[in-house]
């Protein structure tokens, strides 16, 4: 697969997550709040709020993959989209599963997200491609 493939696919990868954001989001702003709790609004929030984020550094990744050739990059948007899934999912469903045991799965998907944005600075030192 070449740079523009990778690349094409991270961006495609970070415009589903930011749809899903977008959606969650939307969701909790406007049904959620008759069928939990206050505190539940604020987790599903955090939820969103992160996939959002998340879906932008995605794009990014898939920006930058089409200009320079870096494993860092690749190794990067896996980190991001496992670490997007554990966090935002796990909050997710522990919102509407009502299962405190799926906050202890949150943390590993936050390491995730942590190890993409050290990934994401090591890409730094990469060469343009070609």
């Amino acid at each position: 697969m070449d740079n523009s493939d990778s690349g094409a696919r991270w961006t495609q990868a970070g415009s589903l997550l930011g749809l899903i954001g977008v959606g969650a989001g939307a969701f909790g702003a406007h049904a959620l709040e008759d069928l939990v709790s206050p505190e539940r609004v604020a987790v599903w929030e955090t939820a969103s709020r992160y996939a959002m984020y998340h879906a932008l550094a995605l794009v990014a990744v898939g920006l930058r993959a089409q200009s320079v050739d870096s494993p860092h990059l690749h190794r990067a948007g896996i980190a991001f989209l496992a670490g997007a899934v554990l966090f935002s999912g796990s909050l997710f469903a522990l919102v509407i599963l009502d299962l405190p045991i799926l906050g202890a799965v949150t943390p590993l998907g936050g390491l995730s997200l942590m190890v993409g944005w050290v990934l994401l600075f090591l890409s730094g030192r990469a060469r343009p491609a070609g």
